[in-house]
Formats: C-alpha cells, structure tokens, sequence
C-alpha cells in the first residue's frame, strides 16, 4: 500500500459528489444569483470591493432586522430568554458591520474617485434594510422614506414600521406593564415621532438599576440596550470616519453634506434614559 502524501487529505467514500437532480450548496443558497449581482460600471478594479462591501452589509442588516423583529414580539410576549438571546445577536451583527468598514479604507481616494461619477444619485441614504434598523430602533422620521416613494412594495414596508412601536416603545410598554409608573404619554403616542427623553421612564430605570437583582430580567434587558447603541453608534463613527477618510468634505452622492451630516447622527441616542441615569446612580 503506497503511503500518502503528509500534506494531503484523503477524500472519504462517503462525500456527496454526484449531486444530479439533488439539492446542492449552490443550489440552497442561490449562489447563481448572488454571485452573479455584481455588476461594476466601470473598469476600475476598486469597484468591485466597494459593491460587494456594499451588498454584504445590505445582508448583515437584513439579518439585524430579521433579528429585531423577533426582539420585539418576544418582548410583547414576556419572553425575555429569547429576546437576550437574539438581542446579543444583532449587538454581534453590528460588530461585524463595524469591522467591514477597514475593509472598505484600503481603497484610497484616488481609487474612489475614479468611478465615483458612475453612481449618480445612489448614496446609503437610501438603503431600506439600513432605515428599518434606525426605525425599529427608534429613530423615527417620516420624511426618511420619500426617498423610496418610487418603489411602493418597499415605502409601504417601511411606513408599516414608522407607525408601529420601536423597540424601546415595547420595552417602555413592559415597564408599564410590570408596575412602574410611566406617564401616558410615553406608551400612548404618536409612533411616527422620534422618542424624547421622559423623567417617568428615567426614574423606571433608576429603580431598576438600583435593585438589580429584584428586577434581575430588566435589569438585564436595559444593558443589552445599551449594548446594542453601543455597537450601532459604533458602526455609525467607523463609516463617518472611513467616509472622511475617502471623500473628506464632498457632498455625498445622495445629495447629503456628506461627513457633517453623518456625525449629527452620532448625537442622537435610542434609549437615552439608560445613559443618563448612569450619573444618577
């Protein structure tokens, strides 16, 4: 018997290989159609990076959203087991997100530059899977979804979502539910407007930071909050930066101002009683 090879691995018998009429990899997860979505308009050799970091984050924030969505129905449904779990998901997604940004910084402005004309008016701005994130999180603003008006399967998606309770809505809802006096005003709103700060929900909060392990399950809840802005705000610096890094002080190709406007989203927080009452405690 010949001896094999040190640095090989032998194939076993009883690997799948004749795969006629049966149900492959490819064939599960529609590789035909994924990898064939690139489609650059140029022929620089740097768009094809940017497409692809493109539509690979378009599917992280599918998945985020997929996420979210079950957050909050468990939530409603007083399974907080399961709403940890997909919750530290989505904190991991954006993790993901965040890293995929020093990817895209190997690509200098000179490369960028060269096929930047080709994109005419398409900008992230305009990213539905980005916008159901923002909206199921809270930051709500009708005006958001004009941009997706000529598409009406996707601007009725996203006005479902601007008129249903975040994330936090369901939450604050809970604290209610369990006892804590909350004002009326924070559970029976117009879902539309972004959430402001409400001394009711802060002092919610306090109480159940300070007894802890009373209140051990939403305790728990409100740090995997934060730990989800955390990685949002995160994600939302690291593609400021990296925009700044490409294009400096340009207009973005979606009509924006481009930085400036990108780090007025770093003011604005989700749930902003859970880091206001850090001073507090």
């Amino acid at each position: 018997m010949s001896k094999e090879p040190e640095n090989f691995r032998a194939l076993e018998d009883s690997i799948h290989k004749d795969l006629r009429n049966r149900m492959s990899y490819g064939d599960y997860l529609h590789l035909d159609e994924v990898l064939n979505a690139q489609h650059p308009l140029s022929s620089e050799h740097d768009e094809m990076l940017f497409i692809v970091i493109h539509q690979a984050g378009e599917l992280w924030m599918k998945l985020a959203g997929h996420e979210l969505d079950a957050a909050i129905r468990n939530i409603q449904e007083g399974d907080f087991r399961h709403a940890f779990k997909v919750v530290a998901r989505v904190k991991l997604i954006l993790n993901q997100l965040t890293q995929t940004w020093s990817i895209l910084s190997t690509m200098t402005p000179v490369d960028y530059l060269k096929f930047r004309d080709k994109l005419g008016p398409a900008s992230g701005f305009q990213s539905y899977s980005y916008r159901k994130l923002e909206f199921l999180l809270g930051n709500k603003h009708s005006g958001l979804i004009e941009v997706h008006r000529h598409d009406p399967e996707v601007y009725d998606g996203l006005a479902k979502i601007l008129h249903s309770p975040s994330l936090y809505d369901v939450v604050i809802g809970k604290l209610r539910a369990s006892g804590f006096n909350i004002d009326d005003e924070c559970v029976d709103r117009d879902f539309t407007q972004p959430y402001e700060s409400n001394e009711s929900v802060k002092q919610a909060w306090l109480d159940i930071y300070r007894n802890s392990d009373k209140y051990f399950e939403l305790y728990e809840l409100g740090e995997k909050l934060v730990d989800i802005e955390d990685a949002f705000q995160q994600w939302r610096y690291k593609h400021m930066y990296t925009v700044q890094r490409i294009i400096g002080n340009r207009k973005g190709t979606g009509g924006s101002s481009g930085v400036p406007f990108l780090k007025r989203a770093l003011e604005i927080s989700f749930f902003p009683e859970l880091f206001s009452i850090r001073t507090d405690l």
